[in-house]
């Protein structure tokens, strides 16, 4: 929401500037710029980018207009998940936990948070992580090994939409140059003309480069860079996750493991002891409580 209000601000701003200097606002309207611009981005998406990377894509700007979703409340329902798969390991053991595990949609646990649910890495990165825990035929370090190299892949992965729109953030004002060089040869063609045709001709070739320097830094590039900052967020997640799942597989009590996972959110969005413990709903406050008291 507040990046769609940045950029009503940022187009806002710019043509409310170029009012008060009393410009004529049709004369920005130019759809042959706008189309040689903006196709030629278009075209060297395509370009350069395969047809999973510009589904991606999509799906990036989409998460930037609905925000990061990586906040307190969610971290809380995350531990809150955590607590409810540990504790009932530890009172059913950890063979009950298979089944839910392999079929975490028809899982009585998991099935209770359905925003979980629909994270689909995330719950593939919880259940395999579990999987191998029951299965006890790894070395809890080698396990963080391959927890660390699951979060560093689906890093890289999903940075792929930052890099493409980042260069086509960067290749915009050339695009614009280029809209405005073909602007200039049309002007050259009609220098025989009145010099209103010819004033009119050179605006709508100085419109070409001033879109491509505007979409470049006042649209394309800040949505890239937001959708990094959730790029980040999302492997900031994962990392409080590999911290719970670790402690647990280590052998730790589900209170400690879970500890370890809130220590692990930043200052920002971690809750506190006492918000944790209210989402878990009370539930082994004792214990929990002298679990915190020995971990810090």
């Amino acid at each position: 929401m507040f990046s769609l209000i940045g950029i009503v601000l940022v187009f806002g701003a710019v043509i409310g500037g170029f009012l008060m200097e009393h410009g004529k606002l049709m004369v920005l309207v130019q759809p042959s710029e706008l189309l040689i611009i903006g196709g030629s981005a278009i075209g060297t998406v395509l370009v350069a980018n395969p047809l999973p990377v510009i589904v991606k894509i999509a799906r990036s700007i989409m998460s930037v207009m609905g925000g990061n979703p990586y906040n307190k409340a969610y971290y809380l329902e995350s531990l809150k998940m955590l607590n409810d798969i540990f504790q009932f390991a530890r009172k059913s053991g950890m063979a009950k936990l298979e089944d839910d595990v392999e079929n975490p949609e028809k899982s009585a646990t998991f099935s209770k948070y359905p925003k979980m649910l629909k994270d689909h890495h995330m719950l593939h990165f919880v259940c395999d992580t579990l999987r191998m825990a029951v299965s006890g035929v790894v070395a809890p370090h080698d396990l963080d090994a391959i927890l660390e190299n699951d979060i560093e892949v689906h890093h890289h992965e999903q940075m792929t939409p930052v890099k493409a729109l980042s260069t086509v953030a960067d290749a915009l004002p050339g695009l614009g140059i280029v809209a405005a060089v073909l602007g200039v040869v049309v002007t050259m063609g009609a220098l025989n003309g009145p010099p209103e045709l010819i004033g009119e001709k050179v605006g709508a070739a100085l419109v070409g480069t001033f879109l491509g320097i505007l979409l470049s830094y006042g649209m394309v590039a800040p949505i890239a860079a937001n959708i990094e900052k959730i790029v980040n967020a999302s492997s900031q997640f994962h990392q409080v996750l590999r911290a719970g799942l670790m402690a647990f597989a280590k052998g730790m009590a589900p209170s400690i493991a879970v500890e370890f996972a809130r220590r692990a959110i930043p200052h920002e969005e971690r809750p506190t002891f006492k918000e944790m413990e209210a989402a878990c709903k009370g539930q082994h406050a004792a214990p929990v409580a002298a679990a915190a008291a020995k971990a810090a």
